[in-house]
């Protein structure tokens, strides 16, 4: 791997910032001491900052040369509500918060390159450094936009990244095209008519109802949309009655729907509705449909996704550089590719065997109580956005 002297002999520092990080996990919303961290040192470092856009958000402006041309880089911020199973010593000192998706890595990652930016601006244009919050159901990206980013801070792309636990350290994955999917939910209420639960025929039962639009809505995955396309329905929560001999008035379905496209997602949400209105007026109930778009896919443009893909290259040689699998997973770096061309890429975590001892017996996947960034991606991470960086603004105006 073709890491940066400067950046490794520095990574240990960096490393110490991401532990006290992860160490003092914050929501979406509420990441004001991490920004507090992250300010402070960019800061520090002589890097100006615009703070407060989405909230806790924090821009680091980093300039050089003459050239008008632009590039942001993003790492987000905030921790998961869950609580850590871990015990070493940076672990999670706030009961039920827990850095469980490696955002503390992000952090560090980005300020590494940072840091290095601060003395070494081998680059004619300006580089963006995006601290994003509440990427974890927030919609942090959506709001920093709202708040002008994108016209505050003219960018001609944007690029964002993120740790994928398995493969061993010194792997990339970039891809064009749909890499994580839309994140969308929806609440069903059928409405019926409550009985004695030995009288049922004075009843109008929303269970069976319920259960034969559960069945229903899969006909929509197998026969409505394309084979070649791909979309989820889970039906994830069902709650109905409150006693064993009582045919309830009411029953609620509840549960999620993913897609990589929103055309598949507009057939899909459309489906839904006309079948549980169907189902439930062939019954003679009621249905009430509520459907709520969270985070659109996100699509990695070809120019930008093919351009990483050669960076990461450099670097790790070709062979390490992956397809990158599309996942039902969701993030909200999706808004800002509606914005601007770009590219979201997934570097190797590894398999675990980094935790420090003390770690949780679980597996060191995402999202889960025993997980931990792997600190030796420090600055791999690092030497991509400074080589990225360095290659994009190196190709001239446009």
């Amino acid at each position: 791997m073709k890491t940066i002297d400067s950046i490794v002999t520095q990574a240990a520092g960096i490393a110490q910032i991401r532990r006290d990080i992860h160490a003092h996990p914050e929501l979406c919303f509420e990441e004001q001491r991490t920004a507090d961290v992250v300010a402070a040192k960019l800061t520090e470092w002589g890097i100006p900052i615009h703070r407060g856009m989405g909230t806790t958000g924090v821009v680091g402006i980093v300039k050089n040369g003459t050239s008008s041309r632009a590039i942001g880089l993003r790492a987000d911020m905030d921790a998961l509500p869950m609580q850590e199973f871990n015990t070493f010593e940076h672990t999670s000192k706030h009961q039920g918060k827990m850095h469980a998706c490696g955002h503390d890595g992000h952090t560090a990652m980005l300020l590494a390159a940072a840091q290095h930016f601060a003395k070494n601006r081998n680059f004619d244009g300006t580089v963006y450094l995006i601290f994003q919050p509440a990427e974890e159901g927030g919609g942090g990206a959506r709001e920093m936009i709202k708040d002008g980013l994108f016209d505050k801070f003219p960018m001609d792309a944007v690029f964002g990244m993120h740790n994928w636990p398995g493969p061993h350290i010194g792997k990339f994955a970039v891809s064009a095209g749909p890499v994580m999917a839309s994140s969308n939910e929806f609440k069903i209420t059928v409405t019926g008519k409550g009985s004695h639960a030995a009288m049922p025929h004075e009843s109008i039962d929303p269970v069976p109802v319920a259960c034969q639009m559960v069945q229903a809505f899969q006909t929509i995955i197998s026969r409505n949309k394309k084979p070649v396309d791909a979309g989820v329905i889970s039906v994830t929560m069902i709650h109905a009655g409150e006693a064993t001999n009582v045919v309830p008035d009411s029953c609620e379905l509840q549960g999620t729907v993913r897609t990589f496209t929103l055309d598949v997602l507009d057939l899909i949400e459309k489906r839904m509705q006309q079948v549980a209105e169907h189902v439930c007026a062939a019954h003679d109930a009621k249905c009430t449909f509520e459907f709520k778009r969270n985070y659109p896919p996100t699509i990695n443009s070809q120019a930008e996704a093919d351009f990483c893909a050669k960076v990461m290259a450099d670097i790790v040689g070709a062979d390490n550089v992956m397809a990158q699998e599309p996942t039902m997973g969701a993030e909200d770096f999706s808004y800002m590719l509606q914005a601007k061309p770009g590219a979201y890429c997934f570097i190797s975590n590894g398999d675990g065997d980094h935790r420090a001892m003390g770690h949780g017996g679980g597996p060191c996947t995402l999202h889960n109580p025993s997980y931990d960034f792997n600190d030796d991606l420090i600055p791999l991470g690092a030497t991509y956005w400074v080589r990225l960086t360095e290659a994009w603004l190196a190709q001239g105006a446009k």
